[in-house]
């Protein structure tokens, strides 16, 4: 019967890429698959505003992309990616493949940093007191957090 909505996503090219990952594609997937990287769901090769990111969170807005030595003369396209890309809500983070191998724990600490901080969006605190007046932390558990 087919599709029942026809989006204009390239699913079979991304269906394409799954089948086919690159070397450190299969690096960063073996962390982030099955929610292994703080509970965060990963997809891959997901089509989005036209492109296939290399690594989704949508919960988190997230596009993790992995740029190899050609991304280098690409660098016009790349930006013109990115812009789509956060255009369709989503904010994208990028790594070189030798940051994969050199220190991927600093890697997978910063696509869990930028998943946790995209996910929580800044809650402001209640007043101390009615007055509406802001007097300040009354104590160590109301005070904000550091940016």
């Amino acid at each position: 019967m087919g599709a029942r909505f026809k989006l204009g996503r390239p699913t079979a090219e991304a269906r394409v890429l799954r089948n086919a990952p690159t070397v450190h594609e299969v690096l960063l997937w073996r962390h982030l698959q099955g929610r292994r990287l703080n509970g965060l769901k990963f997809s891959r090769q997901m089509p989005i505003a036209g492109y296939k990111a290399d690594f989704v969170c949508r919960a988190a807005k997230l596009v993790v992309e992995l740029d190899g030595s050609q991304h280098a003369d690409a660098i016009p396209y790349d930006e013109a990616r990115t812009r789509a890309i956060e255009r369709a809500g989503y904010r994208v983070i990028r790594f070189w493949n030798n940051d994969l191998t050199s220190n991927m724990t600093g890697v997978l600490e910063m696509i869990a940093d930028a998943a946790l901080r995209g996910e929580r969006a800044p809650t402001p605190y209640p007043l101390p007191h009615a007055g509406g007046e802001d007097s300040g932390p009354t104590g160590p558990d109301t005070g904000t957090a550091d940016a």
